[in-house]
């Protein structure tokens, strides 16, 4: 079986995300190298680090958890120079990362295969969708949208500019219309045609809108009239330069809708996409993958070696190194 890794165009987008990904020093290591050399690692140099992963939004659990290994390592004597400790923090972050690496799998004896992509207003959400299907058609499958926004003035249109640059069909209603029916529409069309996915854009709406998120519930109930495992993915797209604010919009949209999967964008915008380990370590949802840019190679299946390596400006794991996605 092929690695993920392996397959063309990947390495290409770890070099575009290594690029764009915390842009100028790392956060982490920016001086970390001129700050120890002859020092020995003690607790004084763990709690720097610590406070470093806190302000990059790596969130207190997943912070506790590396330093927890760090500080056991350090007791043993393990790390004795600069460049364990930080092959130790890439080891433990990718601990953290690995587990929710998994991409999306779209199964061939499910026509259509139904993904509805929910999240906030300015995620980025038309984007993803756009660049999604782009994805799924260079894999050979047929692809219909659904434009269930139907509050947002221009959603419509920019839905249909995507379906247009795919060449893919699009169903669409008038503006006001019930978003549950579009879908349900959309899901009767794409039977017609034999479609293999339809992806499903909704209203973007803040996690503590009760009514708006009852309105998603909504979409999930009509589409199980005619499948009753549809969706088959409920892709949650979070915005990467948000902070914290994206684990609390991920709890709540998985407490309401059951999210089986995570898009995490906007990444080329912030010095901290530690936020995407604080969301593997809380949440444990699978993490399909991440977007460093408005262009369709700045969209790439999310691997837990090669982020981190960004992530630390460290050179990309080996295949036999245990780093890398296998």
């Amino acid at each position: 079986m092929t690695n993920e890794a392996d397959k063309p165009g990947v390495r290409g987008f770890f070099k575009r995300l290594r690029a764009k990904l915390n842009q100028g020093p790392a956060w982490l290591t920016a001086d970390i190298t001129e700050l120890l050399p002859g020092r020995k690692i003690d607790a004084e140099i763990l709690d720097d680090l610590e406070m470093r992963l806190i302000t990059a939004d790596v969130g207190t659990e997943a912070t506790g958890h590396i330093l927890e290994d760090l500080r056991r390592r350090v007791a043993r004597k393990e790390l004795n120079d600069v460049d364990a400790l930080l092959k130790a923090l890439h080891d433990a972050m990718f601990a953290i990362l690995k587990p929710v690496e998994m991409p999306l799998s779209v199964n061939p004896g499910i026509k259509p295969f139904v993904i509805l992509v929910v999240g906030i207003n300015g995620a980025g959400k038309t984007t993803t969708i756009g660049k999604l299907a782009h994805r799924l058609l260079a894999e050979g499958r047929t692809v219909m949208l659904a434009a269930g926004d139907t509050f947002r003035a221009a959603a419509r249109e920019q839905l249909e500019v995507w379906a247009e640059r795919n060449k893919v069909p699009i169903i669409a209603q008038q503006a006001g219309a019930e978003p549950a029916a579009v879908i349900f529409d959309a899901l009767q069309a794409a039977r017609a045609r034999n479609i293999d996915v339809l992806i499903a854009d909704t209203a973007g709406r803040l996690h503590t809108q009760t009514h708006l998120m009852d309105e998603l519930k909504k979409i999930k109930r009509v589409l199980a009239r005619l499948d009753a495992a549809a969706p088959h993915e409920v892709l949650l797209v979070l915005d990467g330069t948000i902070g914290q604010n994206a684990v609390a919009q991920a709890e709540e949209f998985n407490k309401g809708l059951g999210v089986t999967g995570l898009v995490i964008t906007k990444l080329d915008g912030t010095a901290k996409g530690g936020v995407v380990l604080a969301i593997a370590q809380k949440l444990k949802i699978p993490i399909r993958f991440v977007g460093v840019g408005e262009q369709s190679e700045d969209f790439g299946v999310f691997n837990a070696g090669d982020f981190v390596s960004a992530l630390l400006k460290s050179e990309p794991p080996t295949a036999d190194s245990g780093g890398a996605g296998s």
